[in-house]
């Protein structure tokens, strides 16, 4: 999700690389749950956090659906989905009585990234510190690849780069100047998104990257297809 502020306004003004020593460490939370809490819909899974989920809980995505444990909404023109947030103070469905996070291991990048976020720029990304997003003063350092605690680093890395660019992609051609997408084919597009990158089953037995290669070509070709007609 795109936010329409400066760099300069929400971080400490650094870039970080995956070895970098970040202050984002909040020595387990302590109980807080905060930034689970009145999130709306900006915890937006992509299909690694979906392969995760599926893994951890042994459901699929349809299954978490229908639960109501996630959501869809339009994220800059394209359908998404999001961890669900219910009752008064909006927590995080996935929270137990105690404020704890229930899917700890299987958790979103998006959770795992925070107090961090993602800067894109040409085709890659830094990491930077969002400044005034977590209520722990007394956070220590640590290297950003343990922070995020995600095996295959060069694989995530490379997949969130796909990803982004592909998203990025499809808004773009949905909203190009001097031409209007067909909105049947918009939707048909958005489908076909959701379709083969959340609502078909993965394989858990097998390696996620390869998978997300195959469904990303299938869509490039259908996308082709649809912006040629």
């Amino acid at each position: 999700m795109k936010r329409n502020v400066s760099l300069e306004e929400i971080s400490d003004g650094r870039l970080y690389g995956i070895h970098d020593m970040v202050k984002a460490d909040c020595h387990g939370c302590e109980g807080c749950f905060a930034c689970c809490t009145g999130m709306g819909n900006s915890v937006i899974l992509d299909p690694y956090d979906v392969y995760r989920l599926q893994k951890g809980l042994k459901k699929e995505f349809s299954v978490l659906l229908e639960e109501g444990k996630v959501e869809l909404h339009v994220v800059d023109g394209v359908i998404l989905p999001n961890l669900k947030m219910e009752g008064e103070e909006e927590r995080c469905v996935f929270l137990d009585g105690q404020g704890r996070c229930g899917i700890h291991e299987s958790r979103p990048g998006i959770c795992r990234l925070f107090p961090l976020g993602r800067y894109y720029e040409k085709g890659d990304f830094k990491y930077f510190l969002q400044v005034g997003e977590c209520k722990e003063v007394n956070r220590s350092k640590v290297k950003v690849e343990k922070w995020i605690d995600t095996p295959q680093q060069r694989q995530n890395h490379d997949f969130i780069c796909e990803w982004h660019e592909l998203l990025k992609q499809i808004e773009e051609a949905a909203n190009q100047e001097g031409e209007e997408m067909n909105l049947d084919v918009g939707k048909q597009l958005n489908m076909l998104l959701l379709k083969l990158f959340y609502l078909m089953p993965y394989a858990l037995e097998e390696d996620f990257y390869g998978q997300f290669e195959m469904r990303v070509t299938s869509y490039r070709k259908s996308f082709l297809c649809h912006r040629a007609e």
